[in-house]
């Protein structure tokens, strides 16, 4: 999960890179340069897509809600990682859609501001940045994200784009990777698989631990780890393996060779083109297996 040890890995990284590649990094990643970092596939579906609120428990969501602008699919809820709602995961939701999914991306924030919380480009190496998503993050909780899970589910549930004959899918970034796991758990009669990237915080030593809830889902998972993290948890990843394993329920579980933690989202200033390429490669496969 991003804190004070993701920022120190991540500047020494880019310590590490020429001033041309982040010079590059940078045009590429305003603006439009999103799109150049998300091909579309051959086979893309034309999408519809609009800012939607959600009831829940403690407010009205704002989230961003696409899908095939044709029929009914499997819905899915992403959680954005702890920069939040933002044009690289809106992106990132209209890709997921064009590949035959209706999908809500979620303001995780809402209790605190409306999306997005940070300007576009904002860096996690910025402080400022960090002083304004830390105390927001720090509001949210194993309860919090059982509520919101329940209600954006609930929300899926009454829209004709999402096939309520279909499993859904959850996917979650940083801080939610575990969102996933407790959606997969809140919701286990609905959601068929979930997929963490460089998600912190499933395994823990706490009551409220993610893995410990895996018993009680009915999900396939695919954990994409980052490099970094695993150095710092090695166990985690075994922890992981073994309680699935028990449970009964397929995980493909990874450690992505040279991606550091936050390499999946296109704006992220440790983007790995290629291994999330690749995990992406794996999140479809997931559904296309765990939500047929």
């Amino acid at each position: 999960m991003c804190d004070d040890r993701t920022f120190r890995e991540s500047s020494e990284y880019l310590k590490s890179q020429s001033e041309l590649t982040r010079r590059e990094f940078g045009a590429l990643s305003a603006g439009t340069g999103l799109a150049m970092l998300l091909p579309r596939a051959a086979n893309a579906q034309e999408v519809t897509e609009q800012d939607v609120e959600v009831t829940t428990p403690d407010g009205v969501a704002d989230c961003y809600f696409v899908h095939p602008s044709a029929g009914a699919h499997p819905g899915v809820v992403v959680w954005p990682d702890i920069l939040g709602l933002r044009p690289a995961f809106r992106q990132m939701g209209r890709r997921l859609a064009e590949s035959g999914y209706s999908v809500l991306v979620v303001n995780p924030f809402y209790r605190s501001a409306r999306a997005p919380v940070v300007p576009e480009g904002a860096s996690f190496q910025d402080e400022s940045v960090r002083n304004t998503v830390f105390p927001m993050a720090g509001q949210l909780n194993a309860e919090t994200h059982v509520t919101d899970a329940r209600a954006f589910v609930d929300f899926l549930d009454t829209q004709a784009a999402v096939d309520p004959d279909r499993k859904m899918g959850t996917t979650g970034y940083c801080m939610g990777g575990p969102m996933t796991m407790r959606t997969a758990w809140a919701r286990a009669d609905r959601v068929g698989a979930g997929a963490s990237f460089h998600g912190g915080g499933l395994v823990t030593d706490q009551p409220d631990s993610p893995h410990l809830l895996v018993d009680e889902m009915d999900a396939h998972y695919l954990f994409a780890i980052a490099e970094n993290d695993d150095m710092n948890d090695p166990e985690a990843k075994n922890v992981l393996r073994e309680t699935f394993a028990s449970a009964g329920l397929p995980a493909e579980i990874e450690v992505y060779e040279g991606a550091l933690h936050g390499w999946c989202p296109p704006d992220s200033a440790v983007y790995h083109e290629a291994q999330a390429e690749r995990a992406w490669s794996r999140l479809l496969v997931l559904f296309e297996t765990a939500l047929a």
